[in-house]
């Protein structure tokens, strides 16, 4: 069996990743897992009152079916609004090898 996979990278601000979750899984995905981490971009160098304010991010990570990842992707960007500058941002790669998804491939079979 050749069950091909992409990994959905999306990096917003904190608290938008329950909004991420649910519309992407409206739009197919089985979940997702999110990771907390630290912007250094460009829209991250903001100040309270003279102090540097560490932006605070959630990154959620999905592995998805390459037939489902472009609706997902379609989803993910609206309900972040990812269209918009400063909000995030997503991206799509290619997984050569999966393991550990067996729920995946079962009901990619059905």
């Amino acid at each position: 069996m050749n069950v091909e996979f992409d990994l959905i990278v999306t990096i917003v601000r904190m608290g938008f990743s329950e909004k991420i979750i649910e519309a992407s899984r409206q739009a197919g995905a089985e979940g997702g897992t999110i990771i907390f981490g630290r912007g250094t971009g460009v829209h991250e160098k903001k100040k309270l009152l003279g102090i540097p304010v560490e932006p605070e991010k959630e990154i959620i990570l999905s592995v998805v079916p390459e037939d489902r990842s472009q609706q997902i992707l379609e989803a993910i960007i609206k309900a972040g609004e990812l269209d918009k500058p400063g909000t995030g941002i997503v991206f799509v790669l290619e997984l050569k090898q999966v393991a550990g998804i067996c729920h995946l491939l079962y009901n990619k079979e059905k």
